[in-house]
């Protein structure tokens, strides 16, 4: 068993960079899913080994459903990630979750269309349990370490994952509100739904940027206004970072979502298919017994 934790952050917009990285070096980690996003930026703080990769790529030059999430899952896995801490920007659905505010999300409401949203599929069957589709001990790291670095931080937030790439109309804005929903964005999903095929706890802090559509006495958001608060949440964002990194307990206990695959294959052994077996080698190595050809 495996008790140090490998975490990996997927940088979204804000978060482009890790404060006091050492040994940081970019690696190319190639996957049967096509090329993640970026390189991987391997490195550590203290005795926490980090794997960092920009959800965007460097410059930001993916659309949200462009980017390539079973190539990212798949080339964090086979980093030896442990954990994934997940940073995204948002926007607020609430009064009360004003721009600067970060939301830790506990759940989702996905309303993206046409984006890949498993690693299974015919000749490879699965089903995994997505009722709580975060994890709420790195989550609770992460509040701790928002709170610690002078950031307000919400937990128990609903996200809606929206198609994009423009903003929300205020009609839909209004019913995601109606909905239940606290925040919004267009990259979680089909990021936590992956994480959890691979066996990989995830948490989400969302950054607010903006009240989204809804308020009537508001003005519709503005990309300018969004970029300047992106760049206060993001000095925030990695000092906390920092902070949970060097705050981990020194051992990682296991987690549930370390064998969210147990039970889950439906399709006989008989009746798989291997090339996709194959595919997915680093995704099931574990609950198959097969020898996984991770790259870190």
């Amino acid at each position: 068993m495996n008790t140090q934790w490998t975490i990996g952050i997927i940088g979204g917009s804000g978060l482009y960079a890790i404060d006091g990285l050492e040994d940081a070096e970019w690696r190319s980690v190639d996957t049967p899913w096509g090329v993640p996003s970026d390189e991987i930026l391997f490195g550590r703080v203290g005795d926490v080994a980090i794997r960092f990769l920009p959800r965007h790529g460097r410059g930001h030059v993916h659309l949200p459903g462009d980017i390539p999430v079973r190539a990212n899952i798949d080339a964090l896995k086979r980093a030896g990630c442990t954990d994934l801490l997940a940073i995204s920007s948002v926007g607020s659905l609430r009064e009360e979750l004003p721009p600067g505010t970060f939301a830790l999300v506990d759940q989702f409401v996905d309303r993206t269309v046409g984006r890949a949203a498993s690693f299974f599929g015919s000749g490879l069957v699965a089903h995994v349990s997505l009722a709580d589709p975060t994890c709420e001990r790195l989550g609770a790291f992460a509040a701790a370490a928002i709170t610690a670095a002078g950031g307000r931080v919400a937990e128990g937030a609903t996200y809606l994952a929206m198609e994009g790439p423009q903003f929300s109309t205020r009609a839909e804005s209004r019913l995601y509100r109606d909905w239940g929903c606290d925040v919004i964005g267009m990259t979680a999903m089909p990021e936590a739904r992956l994480a959890r095929e691979a066996e990989l706890p995830y948490a989400l802090v969302g950054m607010v940027t903006d009240y989204d559509a809804w308020r009537d006495d508001h003005a519709a958001v503005d990309v300018a206004a969004i970029v300047a608060q992106m760049a206060a949440n993001g000095r925030i964002a990695r000092a906390a970072v920092a902070h949970l990194l060097r705050h981990l307990p020194a051992e990682r206990t296991p987690s549930p979502i370390d064998t969210a695959l147990d039970g889950a294959i439906m399709t006989a052994p008989g009746a798989r298919d291997a090339a996709l077996v194959a595919r997915n080698e680093a995704i099931v190595a574990r609950v198959l017994g097969l020898a996984s050809d991770a790259n870190g």
